[in-house]
């Protein structure tokens, strides 16, 4: 995590971050990493968490509760945003293919808190996997090659993300947060394990399995200096 938020200089002198806690291993493991970090790091930054409730009627009380002590335990405030982003998607609007409007949704959530606060960075955490999930996906559902940025800086909004998580593996989040016994938040969203998200995830692990190293050469293509071999459209 180190690596990355030094090679794209994710964290200035002064910041104040506000991680995305969703409740989910990754960005529960990268409130937890931050705040240690914070302890050393070259650039003095305040931390905070932002959850956006999604108005699910079966969202797990407890396991939020103690999520929220986990924070204070941290020393971190702990802002949770009200949404009826549930109701919308899946009642109102009944949409077939949900993430995509859903994930808009929680992104603006989020801004707009961020702002009303006052302003500051959003920290996600995004994964490795994560990563090489995108660039397939861009490339099965989209026809190109693309894939989420390090940092942005979101123009309408003022925010700018921070994805301090993206050298690191998801197996490793995983045994990192059973070691630690880190409070997580099961996830009430009824599209959880069956999205496009989870195909390639899965079909990842499928190909790697004739391919060990596939993985590892889908994240090295961000790099590759070698694009010249992409075709130009005709006119």
């Amino acid at each position: 995590m180190r690596r990355a938020i030094q090679d794209y200089k994710m964290i200035s002198d002064g910041d104040r971050i506000f991680v995305g806690l969703s409740g989910g291993k990754d960005s529960v493991l990268l409130l937890s990493a931050l705040a240690a970090y914070r302890t050393f790091s070259p650039e003095k930054f305040t931390l905070e968490a932002i959850t956006v409730d999604m108005g699910f009627k079966d969202a797990p009380k407890e396991e939020n509760e103690a999520l929220t002590a986990y924070c204070d335990t941290l020393g971190v405030t702990r802002h949770i945003v009200k949404t009826d982003i549930a109701e919308i998607v899946f009642d109102a609007r009944k949409e077939s293919n949900p993430c995509s409007l859903c994930a808009k949704f929680r992104r603006g959530a989020l801004n707009s808190e961020i702002n009303r606060l006052g302003g500051g960075k959003l920290a996600l955490g995004h994964n490795a996997d994560d990563v090489a999930e995108t660039m397939l996906m861009s490339l099965l559902y989209e026809g190109r090659f693309s894939c989420f940025s390090p940092t942005a800086y979101m123009d309408k909004s003022g925010v700018t993300l921070i994805r301090p998580f993206i050298y690191i593996e998801e197996y490793d989040v995983i045994s990192t947060v059973k070691r630690l016994g880190l409070p997580t938040v099961n996830n009430p969203c009824p599209e959880n394990h069956v999205s496009q998200r989870e195909y390639a995830k899965n079909l990842i692990k499928h190909i790697c399995k004739d391919i060990p190293f596939a993985k590892e050469r889908i994240l090295g293509a961000i790099y590759h200096p070698e694009r010249a071999n992409l075709w130009h459209k005709p006119e």
